[in-house]
């Protein structure tokens, strides 16, 4: 029997949701559990720098979940670009727990999925819609996840994915280590409206709070300067919002469907480096099939 997860990938923050929104989007990672084997086997193209054994991160994963797994040769691809903000480590992270469940017959729930993919990735905004699908508002406190699933409002969906690798870790070092009290009663009000505006349709509303966002995008536009240029574009040409997936580089434009084309190609005339790719929301999460 072939067992297959596909796993979408995701973009997180949307502005102000700083850690706790996200969004699942139509690129895949794919998984095919092949015969079982005497040792861990992971065939994919994905570069030297993912191990091909049990070093993987799909492996390590469901060995947290599922210590007593027996080995197999497994085949990975992935259309989700590596350290590029739209949850590629997130989504290895789900299937990974979702291999351990299979493999384990461990019948975990939805819940128990993302209990775990949050206590092994840190936080719930990939996580979450890897697994649900569509628009996840979660937060995790003291080991205890919540979440919210909701339908994304209609809206077009356009990536600009730079070249170069912008590292989580690199991204959270340019963070203040913590607010002030108003400063951040402020960016909650922020998020609060913004979530709110999200999920009653209103993008023009959504899309004004998104870019007034006090979390982490001003910190971490430094390192992305593509963005300013493109937020600007964006606005002009009647996009709703612009802002960084995850922690970058990723920049995301979201634009009424009939926007998409124009905005597209006054982006494609930049001559920035790296790809332009429009996307659709994902509304299914992860996937299994026998």
């Amino acid at each position: 029997m072939t067992l297959t997860l596909t796993v979408p990938a995701t973009s997180a923050n949307l502005g102000p949701g700083f850690d706790s929104v996200g969004l699942a989007v139509k690129l895949y990672l794919t998984v095919e559990v092949l015969e079982q084997a005497d040792h861990w086997e992971i065939v994919h193209d994905l570069g030297a720098e993912v191990p091909s054994d049990a070093r993987n991160l799909l492996v390590e994963t469901a060995l947290q979940v599922s210590p007593g797994l027996k080995p197999h040769k497994i085949k990975m691809v992935s259309d989700i670009p590596l350290a590029r903000g739209l949850g590629s480590s997130s989504s290895v992270i789900v299937a990974g727990i979702e291999l351990a469940n299979q493999l384990g017959q461990l019948g975990l729930s939805a819940a128990d999925k993302l209990t775990i993919a949050t206590k092994i990735e840190g936080h719930p905004d990939n996580v979450a819609p890897a697994i649900f699908g569509n628009l996840v508002i979660a937060n995790s406190i003291n080991g205890k996840t919540n979440h919210v699933t909701a339908p994304m409002p209609e809206t077009g969906l356009l990536a600009f994915i730079p070249d170069y690798e912008l590292k989580t870790s690199d991204s959270r070092k340019v963070l203040p280590s913590e607010f002030a009290y108003q400063e951040a009663v402020a960016a909650s009000a922020i998020a609060n409206v913004a979530i709110a505006a999200l999920l009653t349709g209103d993008m023009v509303l959504a899309g004004q709070l998104m870019a007034e966002d006090l979390f982490h995008e001003s910190y971490r536009g430094q390192l992305v300067p593509e963005v300013t240029k493109i937020r600007e574009i964006g606005y002009r040409s009647g996009a709703y919002a612009t802002y960084l997936s995850g922690a970058g580089p990723t920049v995301m434009v979201m634009a009424p469907l009939d926007k998409v084309a124009t905005i597209k190609s006054k982006l494609e005339a930049q001559g920035f480096s790296g790809q332009l790719l429009e996307l659709a929301v994902d509304t299914q999460g992860i996937r299994v099939s026998k």
